[in-house]
């Protein structure tokens, strides 16, 4: 971004306008680094944090015309008026989360009066501020729904699609042992039962994993994740995108997207993902693809991604660890275990492979107390 703009623009304005914008200039600054470091060391998420980090430098390039020493003679902080205000509560965070998002919300407020006060000598800057700020809104909705998916599936490393191909009755038996034998995520993906089946062999494992560790996740139908009380659900690149998914189930729902290269995958935390399916990485039985993203594309998701990620695709005992070795240290699997003579067995060998790859994610508490907003 050029600052031949600023220059002119900024150059005749007034000791009290320059006081505005620099102790506003100063505000968005230091709230985006304190946003960006969450993104950095407590969600270990390399996209947002370049992302957060594009956004700072967008800011200073744009106000890069004005002179330091112009801003620096202009601040008085020893007779502002302002600098003695304090406000209950300002020096109490309980939370890693509660420090980002009081962060958030002084960025916000700091980039509209930048926008405001720069409509008096150029309404040009102001409207790229004024995207900056909007930018800043798409990130913080990131942060949340990243943060959020974090805390829901901080434990959930072992994913696994099940059906009804041999009748509901046997396909709760088997979540049944499954629950039991510790998987984190079970999926009902069943493209050949009616609505009415379909929502009958939903509502049965909703009663099979409540009140138990495994959550529980539709494939491809909102609707369906609504009517049985699902903890979330999936959809791939030619279902329903993510914010159609969100008007169905409402911002409380996990919603999973799958990807096939790291363009998809950039796509989708953008767009509100909760987490992602990344594939498929080996030929499997389950479903059928001309091409393959194979582990190239997991080792890439594994170095940029930092939103939970499941690799997925002909993934078995026999092959997990050159998987877990690229980064993505969570798995979604189907034939490997529902086709097996001994379910549990597969996966108490998965589990085991898993427990040697610990997650990448620094663990956090995730409560907030919700007291920062108006600060």
């Amino acid at each position: 971004m050029s600052s031949s703009g600023p220059v002119s623009v900024f150059a005749d304005c007034a000791t009290s306008t320059l006081r505005v914008i620099d102790a506003n200039r100063n505000r968005a600054g230091e709230g985006l680094r304190v946003v960006e470091e969450y993104f950095r060391f407590v969600l270990d998420d390399p996209l947002l944090t370049r992302r957060c980090k594009q956004l700072r430098h967008d800011l200073s390039a744009l106000l890069a015309g004005i002179p330091e020493y112009r801003l620096a003679v202009s601040r008085d902080t020893t007779a502002d008026v302002g600098a003695e205000v304090e406000v209950a509560g300002e020096y109490v965070r309980r939370t890693a989360q509660s420090v980002a998002y009081s962060s958030w919300k002084r960025l916000q407020q700091a980039l509209r009066v930048l926008e405001e006060y720069a409509k008096l000598v150029s309404p040009a800057v102001a409207v790229q501020i004024e995207a900056l700020r909007y930018s800043s809104y798409t990130l913080e909705r990131c942060f949340q729904i990243a943060d959020d998916a974090h805390r829901k599936l901080a434990k959930a490393r072992l994913y696994v699609l099940i059906d009804a191909s041999q009748g509901i009755e046997a396909m709760l038996c088997l979540a049944q042992a499954l629950v039991e034998a510790g998987v984190h995520v079970l999926q009902l993906r069943d493209k050949g039962l009616s609505d009415e089946r379909l929502v009958a062999a939903a509502r049965g494992l909703r009663g099979v994993t409540a009140n138990q560790q495994t959550l529980f996740i539709v494939n491809d139908r909102p609707d369906i994740a609504l009517l049985s009380c699902a903890d979330g659900v999936h959809v791939g690149q030619e279902e329903l995108g993510v914010k159609d998914v969100r008007a169905v189930v409402g911002p409380e729902m996990l919603v999973g997207v799958s990807t096939h290269s790291i363009h998809q995958a950039r796509e989708a935390v953008m767009v509100g993902a909760s987490y992602l399916g990344c594939g498929p990485t080996f030929p499997s039985r389950t479903k059928q693809f001309s091409t393959f993203a194979g582990l190239e594309f997991l080792e890439e998701a594994g170095a940029e991604i930092g939103l939970p990620a499941f690799a997925i695709g002909g993934i078995d005992p026999g092959n997990v660890s050159r998987v877990l070795a690229t980064g993505v240290r969570r798995i979604a699997v189907s034939n490997a275990v529902t086709t097996a003579t001994q379910p549990e067995l597969v996966v108490s060998e998965l589990l085991a492979e898993l427990s040697n790859y610990p997650l990448h994610v620094a663990q956090t508490a995730h409560a907030s107390d919700g007291t920062e907003a108006d600060e």
